[in-house]
């Protein structure tokens, strides 16, 4: 399937916007206007981006803590997203939630989630609403590989298989489950095979291949809506520590750039030159386009407000 011109510069942007977004939130950390912690999803660009671009609005995603470029995919207002990011009161969650938590339903975002496989059974459940409203769309579940070892993965994937729901488990395999290797947790290579153990479909991806990503999930859209669950794993690597408090004495530094040379941002860029799509200018164009994007959403979040003490009780109860 090829792809237009309009989707490539989509794909390209949207990784450059997580990108560039994640750097500059990085250096906010360090000038101690984050609070907390945060965790990046650098090198990890074309998993949610390839995948939320292939949906509509009204498809669902669940999204992992380490989902900014899930929710940049689907088209969430990083104004906004920044805004939590520094805890102000125009952010998502009203500054209150940090960036592990934000959610846009407009969007079909359903939220992100701090809990390892918290995002499983919600996507099941909204499938199942689907199932019976009828719809036309499907719910994604992002997850990472260390998901892939807890009780929740097992049990939604069992439940989607037996009530054949219009759900897509999206596996972003970064290869280590916080500090450990996935060589130590699980005794097989490729998570995708578990998909047989319940009867459903399962996919092993490039995790680093956006155009691959992109029409892959295009397929297993109609794939779930025809036949009912199946899991996509995307291998790719996360180049930052585990979070900003992980010192990453669990790995090498030559692995890590390894993986940097398989950058996908980089490997779009040279897709897109070589098959005369875009050319230098045009992409460095789209580029600055993001880096303007990005310095506008910071201005945004540092003009905004702060939470205020008499709301501190505010969202804790449903009304």
């Amino acid at each position: 399937m090829k792809l237009p011109k309009a989707v490539h510069k989509e794909l390209y942007y949207k990784m450059l916007l997580t990108r560039e977004f994640e750097q500059t939130a990085a250096k906010l950390f360090i000038q101690g206007k984050v609070h907390g912690t945060a965790h990046f999803c650098i090198g990890e660009e074309a998993t949610g981006v390839g995948v939320c671009s292939a949906l509509e609005k009204e498809d669902l995603i669940t999204q992992t803590h380490r989902g900014h470029n899930q929710g940049i995919g689907k088209n969430m207002d990083i104004n906004r997203m920044m805004a939590e990011f520094l805890g102000k009161e125009t952010g998502y969650c009203k500054g209150k939630g940090g960036c592990m938590h934000i959610a846009d339903f407009s969007v079909g975002s359903l939220g992100a989630n701090g809990v390892v496989a918290g995002g499983m059974p919600i996507a099941t459940g909204a499938a199942l609403a689907q199932k019976y409203r009828k719809s036309e769309h499907i719910t994604v579940c992002f997850f990472g590989d260390g998901a892939a070892n807890e009780g929740a993965f097992h049990e939604s994937l069992n439940l989607a298989s037996v009530w054949k729901l219009p759900v897509l488990f999206v596996c972003t395999n970064n290869q280590y489950g916080m500090s450990t290797s996935i060589k130590k947790s699980m005794n097989i290579e490729d998570i995708s095979i578990r998909a047989t153990s319940y009867g459903i479909k399962g996919i092993a991806l490039d995790g680093n291949d956006v155009v691959n990503i992109y029409q892959e999930t295009k397929k297993a859209k109609e794939h779930v809506k025809e036949h009912g669950p199946m899991l996509m794993v995307l291998n790719t690597y996360r180049w930052m520590g585990h979070s900003k408090s992980d010192a990453q004495l669990y790995r090498t530094k030559e692995e890590v750039e390894q993986w940097k040379e398989q950058c996908p941002i980089k490997r779009h860029r040279a897709y897109l030159l070589e098959n005369g799509i875009f050319t230098e200018k045009e992409l460095d164009a789209v580029q600055q386009e993001a880096a303007d994007a990005v310095r506008a959403a910071v201005e945004f979040a540092e003009n905004s407000p702060e939470p205020k003490i008499e709301n501190i009780f505010d969202d804790v109860y449903a009304d």
